[in-house]
């Protein structure tokens, strides 16, 4: 149900919490999303520090967000599918298959990405 007088900055606000509300949910209720959270707080750190061009930088920053991204879409795909039902139906193992493998796909691209941005690095220090 849409709230009323649910606009501007009001929106705004409500919107944010209802965002670290989901956040929190993710954090609490699925752990590859809290193994994927830690990299990415590994990650970070080293994305900013290592001598790259600021645009390679933004590359490596990038991908980490977008599985994060991806994974807090699948985790809700999987609740959803969960929510309207415990009887097996091929088209909700298809739908949470689906859905793992695009964040599969992600974490392929953030490991491309990384590996084709620092390999030159990690070629010249050897």
């Amino acid at each position: 149900m849409k709230p009323a007088n649910n606009h501007g900055i009001k929106r705004i606000f409500r919107a944010t919490g209802f965002s670290m509300q989901g956040l929190k949910s993710a954090w609490v209720h699925e752990a590859a999303f809290r193994q994927e959270s830690i990299l990415a707080l590994l990650m970070l750190p080293f994305a900013l520090w290592v001598n790259v061009p600021t645009v390679e930088k933004l590359w490596l920053i990038l991908t980490i967000f977008l599985v994060l991204i991806v994974e807090l879409l699948n985790s809700a795909v999987e609740a959803v599918v969960d929510r309207v039902g415990d009887e097996y139906h091929p088209l909700s193992g298809q739908a949470k298959d689906i859905a793992s493998a695009a964040v599969f796909l992600s974490l392929c691209l953030c490991g491309i990405t990384w590996l084709v941005i620092l390999w030159p690095l990690l070629k010249a220090s050897m």
